[in-house]
């Protein structure tokens, strides 16, 4: 049973999907000249593996995964703001603002004012963004209240400290500045503000594996990658007299003197 009332099913199906499309290349198997493609750091690898206690196919499966992790959060991304299109009153434009919110009899901010639109940025964690990056989009949210007085701009945090609606306060050639219309949101509050509904944020939540795994069984083009690293690994170590450290520190150092 579907219980969601903001979003259809399949709606939320298909941008799931998307969402895994987005994952690309990063779904194929990695190799060992895949693995070694901006050179690894074997010091650090073995650093971790006898620190940690891992094993070496432990060791190496946690880099494989780390090279991928930095390309999905992209992807992850993606998921989060593009969920909107299919929200009542939404609009993902192709550039300019991640969201818009404009809702006919006006949107009811908690600070009690009513405007006719939302403006929003969207950041995945609170401490993404550096004081220039932080200046330059409130900069940019200060323009289009000058150009707009009936509309407020939201920086919208998936992973913040807290759940929290408050004024961002920000930094800009050296002064503090704050609007009460330029606001600092954590994701469950802007979903609320969007739906009406406080807990918007947990039913998705609650949902997505259940919608996951069921898009992943019935997508054909989605399958496990089965890497070869710790094979081509264990072969080049038979090469060099049974030596895996060896092997591993020639995937960095090879070319190097003594190696």
């Amino acid at each position: 049973m579907w219980n969601l009332n903001f979003i259809k099913e399949e709606d939320f199906k298909k941008h799931i999907e998307d969402t895994i499309r987005q994952y690309g290349d990063r779904l194929l198997p990695f190799d060992l000249k895949k693995f070694n493609k901006n050179i690894i750091d074997p010091v650090k690898l073995i650093f971790d593996k006898s620190v940690y206690g891992f094993t070496w196919e432990e060791i190496v499966k946690n880099e494989i995964f780390r090279q991928r992790d930095k390309s999905n959060n992209n992807d992850v991304g993606y998921f989060h703001q593009r969920i909107f299109q299919y929200f009542k009153d939404c609009e993902v434009p192709q550039n300019g603002w991640d969201v818009i919110f404009a809702k006919e009899g006006g949107i009811l901010l908690s600070t009690g004012d009513r405007i006719k639109s939302v403006f929003v940025e969207i950041k995945n964690k609170h401490n993404t963004m550096n004081s220039s990056s932080s200046a330059k989009t409130y900069i940019k949210m200060q323009s289009q209240l000058l150009n707009d007085d009936d509309c407020a701009c939201l920086l919208v945090e998936v992973i913040a400290k807290k759940s929290q609606d408050i004024t961002w306060v920000v930094t800009v050639d050296g002064q503090k500045r704050q609007h009460r219309r330029i606001r600092r949101m954590s994701i469950d509050e802007f979903y609320a503000l969007v739906t009406g509904q406080d807990n918007a944020f947990y039913q998705i939540c609650m949902q997505l594996p259940k919608t996951i795994n069921k898009v992943v069984s019935e997508m054909a083009s989605v399958t496990i990658p089965c890497d070869t690293v710790i094979d081509e690994l264990g072969k080049l170590a038979s090469s060099k007299n049974g030596s895996f450290v060896l092997a591993l520190f020639l995937l960095g150092f090879n070319g190097y003197k003594g190696f």
